[in-house]
């Protein structure tokens, strides 16, 4: 899925067209099924506790809950990866969501793609009663405690979350699962180059793109060396029936037929995005339909 100058694509959850009603999540498994026989590479769920009218969300992340749904979403499916955009550490617990993920990877070896954030949704911060403003920091206590329970065998570690003496998170998972960085989870940028298997960010434009991707790169190449992260990207897309329609610009992504999508897939690939995560809920058209042009006129173009 994630190779250095390739570009692999995703689908956000839930395919459907919604725009600003409340999904109904009818025939999401028919969807993802049809997802990887098309060959698109990964699945994504949001991780949102509560609807806030204010944040004009109507999905609430994908109504389920992540975790949970993800888990039945790849049991109804084969082999196309299944990815967090992102978990939200400070509202998980660290002990409990090293569990969950290790238990998953167990499942359904090498399918898990974890995005992580800091997290921006106030009313679930309200809900869960912790600061909003501390979130930093919280994050950060978090996803130490969550990396010593899942690898060290019977760590010592004391954080505001809880001690871990004499005891072992179990099971273990079998390969090393893949964490990302979704934003600067208010971080530095070194520390998201240093801590990171890769970083999510937001839609600019390509040459914004390019300049964030280069920055970060040069980043990871001071810390780690001359190694490969990933840069992943989500991008709403409302596809033309015309495939020779003009591109023109929507709120964050774009509006125009196939070969305008090629040329923006283009441009994104050549900035450095390695993974692009299309969004399809603005569709007039059926969301089986464009996934079907994609799949059969865009995604072979970029193997």
């Amino acid at each position: 899925m994630l190779q250095k100058d390739h570009i692999s694509f995703g689908l956000t959850i839930p395919i459907e067209n919604y725009e600003k009603e409340t999904p109904r999540m009818d025939d999401q498994v028919q969807k993802a099924r049809m997802a990887e026989e098309l060959g698109f590479h990964c699945l994504w769920l949001q991780d949102v506790l509560l609807e806030d009218p204010t944040f004009e969300d109507p999905a609430t992340g994908q109504i389920f809950d992540s975790l949970i749904y993800l888990t039945y979403l790849a049991s109804q499916t084969q082999s196309i990866n299944l990815g967090t955009a992102a978990l939200v550490m400070p509202l998980r617990h660290p002990l409990r969501t090293a569990k969950e993920l290790a238990s998953i990877e167990r499942l359904f070896p090498g399918r898990l793609m974890a995005g992580i954030s800091s997290g921006d949704r106030r009313k679930d911060f309200e809900g869960l009663n912790i600061p909003i403003m501390e979130r930093g920091e919280w994050f950060r206590e978090a996803f130490d405690f969550f990396t010593k329970a899942l690898y060290e065998e019977y760590p010592e570690a004391v954080s505001s979350f809880g001690k871990l003496d004499k005891s072992n998170l179990v099971p273990k998972p079998p390969n090393r699962i893949p964490v990302f960085m979704t934003g600067y989870c208010q971080q530095t940028l070194d520390w998201i180059a240093e801590h990171g298997d890769g970083w999510m960010f937001y839609p600019q434009r390509p040459e914004q793109q390019r300049e964030t991707i280069n920055m970060y790169r040069e980043k990871v190449k001071q810390i780690h060396g001359d190694v490969f992260r990933p840069f992943f990207m989500p991008l709403p897309v409302v596809l033309s029936e015309d495939p020779e329609a003009p591109i023109e610009k929507i709120p964050a992504g774009y509006q125009t037929g196939r070969e305008g999508l090629k040329n923006i897939i283009e441009e994104y690939r050549s900035a450095g995005v390695n993974h692009m995560m299309f969004g399809l809920s603005k569709n007039k058209r059926p969301t089986a339909e464009v996934m079907q042009e994609i799949g059969e006129d865009i995604l072979p173009y970029f193997k």
